[in-house]
């Protein structure tokens, strides 16, 4: 098995594929030492974990110090590196903490710090010299613009990007010299990373603090102005996307230049990672050795089926984010299709398996009751273990008691070998953990109470901050909004304030640079943003999804140039308290959106629920011409809340507070 290593630049020291491309890192998600080890042992490149409170899945497993020390040792030892998250954003009584905390992963042996905290990052590079930080997706980079920002201003060494983006953006922001991380598999918010406040301000728990109480993953319906339900589609899991499989694409994203594929899990168990990790490494060393062959896709994704999964998708780096995006009917494990049954009897049924399956393996069939059958006919998908080893072609008799009908597709949804092949390496791997001695480092932390030091304020902006102070300003309008009312983009808008989108992709940047050109003044809510404004010497405020949680970043973006900033309504609404020194500061703002607070923006449009989408001659779905967009539509809760729901002219939806 190849080894392939990273050095503290980034860059790949060893690794090239057949045709001379260097090979990315792959990046393997551990929420405690067992799921490590199965990485390591699985062929990860990299692994990246949380320590402490200051990350984005607080409620991941977890190390005690010892077995992180260790882990990291072990992992050391194999050639793979450790990357530590810090990937929330923290208030101002949090920031000695949170740099004491990176200090102390360093201490232990982590290579790297992944942060989306502004602050926390100018925090971090001013007390430990030296520092290799890497740009959470939280941050929501999607530009070249803003990975050249992060790059020059926050001094980041590596960039990783949204979900969202296609094979083609991902090429585009590779080509900005600045090394790129990718996601290639694992579960998929549906909303924008860093731009959902779904959470906060609904179940009073944060995303942005690793406190998600996942309101993607529940059941919704959506209805017209009549409260009628509108949904087409069978499942009520409006907004559970299915997880992204991007292992079809590899050799694309190799060739875009990727320095590193990110597996999502630090939820999961060993046996996912384990699996999981050693599929794509088969895939990469497929590819180094001049062996990739499109026509093993298909076993490499049944191989990845074998683990957790929500169905897979690669819509988003095909520019697709329709219903093929989505898991409507469950949001629960899936598994992979093994076969169907053929025969059903007293108490077992007979499986004609299209894959092979062994004994202890748990399958599940999927009955669907008939079109003639009573509206009160449930579904059925009884989970029943398999008896025996028995290869793709055969048929097995497996004990069912449930009613189901001969036709229906069985899928593996617990793999047996998997398991047992972990509990094997785990064995041998927890054997070389307690085996090895940590390597203790010394990390000196110098001040940084500079990055809190006050920036010169325009008089204008002096005076605490208020709710929703839009009546002392230019009229404020919302650039989602304008695509409707002036198409054309040749409206004048220089005595308004133009907020700007929580999205800014490839394709966004000219309306962007229009809308920055005819505004009076414009909020920009991504790093793409801030850079266009930049560029053109407009006066610019910034809100979130640029988030502002402590004074440092407030120090940070007033050094960028921005003028107001205005705070998430999850602040103010969930931490008061411990914002009100910030929020007092002269020029900080309360919500842009605080008449209509946002709960998410995404790329997927809703309106898909509803049916199939129109096209125009040409085939291709033209969503500024969808006639459903005009329609006034609520998404609906289990307790009955109705939250709007608007979709804009490129076919993102918002949701928002009702």
């Amino acid at each position: 098995m190849a080894i392939r290593t990273m050095g503290p630049s980034g860059q790949y020291e060893t690794g090239l594929d057949a045709a001379g491309a260097a090979l990315p890192e792959l990046l393997a998600p551990a929420g405690g030492l067992d799921q490590m080890l199965a990485a390591i042992a699985a062929g990860a490149d990299a692994i990246y974990a949380g320590l402490g409170g200051f990350n984005a899945r607080v409620s991941a497993h977890g190390f005690t110090d010892d077995e992180f020390a260790r882990g990291c040792a072990v992992a050391h030892a194999h050639g793979v590196r450790v990357y530590v998250t810090l990937n929330v954003f923290v208030f101002d009584d949090e920031l000695s903490d949170a740099v004491a905390l990176g200090a102390h992963a360093l201490e232990l042996g982590a290579d790297a710090l992944i942060v989306a905290d502004a602050g926390l990052a100018c925090a971090l590079r001013a007390a430990i010299p030296g520092v290799e930080i890497h740009l959470s997706t939280q941050a929501g980079a999607h530009s070249e613009g803003a990975v050249r920002l992060a790059a020059d201003e926050l001094g980041v060494e590596r960039v990783t990007t949204a979900r969202e983006l296609t094979v083609d953006e991902i090429a585009s922001l590779c080509g900005t010299g600045v090394p790129i991380e990718v996601f290639c598999h694992g579960a998929i918010c549906i909303g924008y990373s860093g731009a959902c406040e779904f959470s906060a301000l609904r179940r009073g728990r944060s995303a942005m603090r690793g406190e998600c109480t996942q309101p993607c993953r529940l059941a919704y319906d959506l209805v017209d102005e009549a409260g009628q339900s509108v949904v087409a589609v069978e499942g009520d899991r409006l907004l559970c996307p299915r997880d992204y499989l991007g292992i079809a694409h590899l050799p694309e994203l190799v060739d875009a230049g990727v320095a590193s594929l990110k597996i999502e899990g630090r939820m999961k168990n060993p046996d996912y990672v384990f699996n999981v990790v050693r599929v794509w490494r088969r895939a990469l060393d497929m590819l180094c050795d001049g062996a990739w062959d499109p026509g093993a896709v298909e076993e490499l994704e049944r191989e990845l089926g074998r683990s957790f999964n929500r169905g897979f998708t690669d819509a988003y780096l095909r520019g697709r984010s329709g219903a093929e995006l989505m898991s409507f009917e469950r949001a629960i494990n899936q598994g992979v299709r093994v076969g169907r049954l053929v025969a059903v009897g007293h108490e077992e049924v007979t499986v004609e398996l299209d894959a092979a399956v062994a004994a202890g393996d748990t399958l599940e069939i999927r009955f669907y009751p008939g079109a003639d059958a009573r509206p009160d006919v449930p579904k059925r998908w009884p989970q029943v273990p398999c008896p025996v080893d028995a290869a793709a072609g055969k048929r097995v008799v497996v004990h069912c008691k449930r009613k189901v009908d001969a036709g229906c597709e069985v899928y593996l949804i617990r793999s047996a070998g998997v398991l047992g092949q972990t509990a094997t390496v785990l064995e041998r791997m927890r054997a070389e953990a307690d085996a090895v001695a940590p390597v203790e480092r010394s990390v000196e932390v110098l001040p940084f109470e500079g990055v809190l030091a006050d920036v010169d304020v325009p008089t204008e902006l002096a005076g605490p901050a208020e709710p929703a102070k839009h009546e002392a300003f230019a009229r404020m309008v919302f650039a989602w909004e304008l695509m409707d009312v002036d198409p054309r983009d040749e409206r004048d808008l220089s005595d308004a304030t133009v907020v700007l989108d929580e999205v800014c992709r490839t394709g966004d940047a000219d309306r962007t640079r229009s809308l920055t050109q005819r505004a009076g003044r414009v909020v920009c809510r991504n790093l793409g943003q801030v850079v266009i404004a930049r560029e053109l010497g407009v006066t610019f405020d910034v809100a979130a999804p640029v988030f502002c949680a402590n004074r440092a970043t407030l120090a940070w973006l007033r050094e960028l140039g921005a003028g107001r900033v205005y705070l998430p309504a999850e602040l103010l609404g969930n931490d008061a308290e411990r914002i009100a020194e910030l929020a007092a500061e002269p020029g900080v703002w309360g919500p842009v959106d605080a008449d209509r607070p946002e709960l998410m923006v995404c790329e997927h449009c809703l309106l898909t629920a509803e049916g199939v989408c129109a096209t125009d001659a040409t085939g291709q779905v033209r969503c500024r011409d969808c006639l459903r967009r005009r329609r006034v539509r609520y998404l609906v809760e289990r307790d009955g809340t109705r939250l709007p729901v608007a979709v804009d002219a490129c076919g993102r939806t918002r949701i928002f507070l009702s």
